[in-house]
């Protein structure tokens, strides 16, 4: 039996980005690409690449900060749906993507924050498959980034972006994202989390 379940829900590439090191008071120089080559280490040169990294505060009940762990955040994905959503609660017009520090944007699949981890987003017809780790939190980058170009919307964008940050993910099958391509939904076979409930 598969351990993963393709869906009829697909996503299309509408937005990649690219993010060089390094992050310099927390504001974010993110760069528009038309296409993103990933090995199994992510994108070469972005903030984010690399196949282990050191721990971070998300982390900091597991590990001692600066622990050398798996690299599971090579990428983060957000939805253009959600996105929206999130400008018009902040009273934005649009939302810059170059803001928010995504790695790429999706358009087509519902409730994209809450993917289930190690759910798949695989490109139609061979290219590269990303797994997903968990939802992304919002965090102040973003926010400082808005302020800086929208002087007093940056403030908005933590709560507004609650449940609506996308996804960080970590490159399965190399292979380069494009513009427009497809990406098909895979979930796995289990059911939800449930203490106490027999199999």
């Amino acid at each position: 039996m598969p351990a993963l379940i393709p869906t009829d829900h697909y996503g299309t590439i509408v937005w990649l980005g690219y993010q060089p090191r390094p992050v310099e008071k927390l504001v974010i120089h993110a760069e528009p690409l038309q296409e993103m080559p990933l090995t199994f280490g992510g994108l070469a040169g972005e903030v984010h690449a690399g196949e282990t990294r050191p721990s971070c505060s998300r982390v900091l009940t597991q590990y001692l900060r600066g622990t050398t762990i798996r690299n599971v955040r090579q990428l983060s994905i957000v939805s253009a749906e959600e996105m929206a959503e999130v400008a018009r609660i902040m009273g934005l017009a649009a939302m810059d993507y170059t803001w928010v520090g995504a790695s790429a944007v999706i358009s087509g699949i519902p409730d994209f924050t809450h993917l289930p981890p190690s759910a798949r987003l695989a490109v139609e017809g061979g290219g590269p498959t990303l797994t997903i780790d968990m939802l992304n939190l919002p965090c102040h980058e973003p926010a400082a980034t808005i302020e800086r170009a929208r002087p007093g919307f940056g403030k908005g964008f933590k709560p507004a972006a609650e449940g609506r940050r996308g996804v960080t993910a970590w490159v399965e099958r190399e292979g380069t994202l494009r513009l427009g391509q497809r990406l098909r939904l895979h979930i796995p076979a289990q059911r939800t989390w449930t203490p106490g409930q027999e199999t």
